[in-house]
């Protein structure tokens, strides 16, 4: 589904278009078409492949969801792709997908399941002429920056989730030990995608801000931005390393937490079996009804027996109580 298709020069946006008229456009004087779809058909995809002479290796990768992120150099184009990472109502992560053609004089976006849009980002861009007449290159971190910044919103969300399970793990531990260890491993699983999304773009945007660039970023006009962005990356992902060693910290707190719950369960009863064991055996030897047997002829025998019994229950469960047995 085409989005927007519009036509800028000199910074200042020239006229909505239709596919039809790209070709013209593009061959004017400082003129770049911006173009965006979102999850296109087959013959939308066709048709910017004709209007932009894209590789067909490049429209392979647009066609079939799930790439990695990665930036590709076709020629004169720029294939770049990353993830769009949604944090939904009920905490799930949706993985959308952001692929990006950059020319010369063009910029084709192409969104895919995702229901972020990117209207802000033009309605930004408009509003800097001055930077905007740079061209796709300032679109294209235009557009990255953007992805990077909802980075920041879903961290910010998944911080707070983690600061409720850890309360959770010190005070309900006895309610909730396996529910917190499940929420825990799904948290840690969140937390694994986020970093399949930033570590490699940060890998491959790395060297926009230094190194050989790519033919369509050569010129210097944006490199503060482009380092701008690689210290944006490069924060989510330190904050993701603190946020996963801070997951696998507390699932082994919450095991430990368990394991000496489960011990203290122990203790108890075998306290309780230890007093009752004392009961049973005196009970069993006066319960043998041997002829011979001492004090049966004695009147105050059983009397006697119940006071042992009882009184050696009593100093086994004073020892276990000053013990913290029980």
């Amino acid at each position: 589904m085409l989005i927007n298709c519009v036509a800028y020069k000199d910074g200042y946006k020239l006229a909505d278009i239709t596919f039809e008229d790209v070709s013209e456009n593009l061959k004017k004087e400082n003129v770049f078409v911006w173009v965006a779809l979102k999850d296109p058909s087959d013959e939308e995809i066709k048709k910017m492949q004709e209007e932009f002479d894209l590789h067909e290796l490049a429209i392979q990768d647009v066609r079939h969801s799930n790439q990695r992120p990665k930036k590709e150099e076709y020629g004169d184009v720029l294939f770049s792709v990353a993830h769009l990472i949604t944090l939904l109502p009920d905490k799930e992560l949706q993985i959308g997908e952001l692929d990006i053609f950059t020319g010369k004089n063009f910029i084709l976006s192409i969104r895919k399941n995702s229901p972020q849009d990117f209207l802000g980002v033009r309605a930004r861009c408009e509003k800097e002429p001055h930077l905007l007449k740079l061209g796709s290159r300032y679109v294209l971190y235009a557009l990255v920056d953007y992805v990077v910044d909802h980075y920041f919103e879903v961290l910010n969300e998944m911080e707070l989730d983690l600061d409720i399970v850890e309360e959770d793990v010190f005070t309900k531990i006895k309610i909730n030990g396996r529910s917190n260890v499940e929420t825990l491993y799904y948290m840690k699983r969140k937390v694994s995608i986020l970093k399949h999304a930033c570590v490699p773009l940060l890998e491959k945007f790395a060297n926009f801000s230094g190194g050989r660039l790519p033919a369509v970023l050569e010129g210097g006009e944006l490199n503060e931005y482009f380092r701008d962005l690689q210290d944006h990356l490069k924060r989510v992902v330190d904050r993701i390393d603190t946020l996963e060693s801070a997951l696998s910290q507390l699932i082994q707190v919450n095991l430990s937490l368990v394991t000496i719950d489960e011990t203290e369960i122990t203790k108890r009863l075998a306290a309780w079996a230890g007093i009752f064991g004392l009961a049973t055996s005196f009970a069993g030897i006066w319960g043998m009804n041997f002829e011979a047997m001492p004090e049966l002829q004695w009147p105050y025998g059983y009397p006697m027996a119940l006071g042992i019994i009882f009184g050696g229950c009593y100093l086994l469960f004073r020892r276990f109580k000053k013990i913290h047995w029980l």
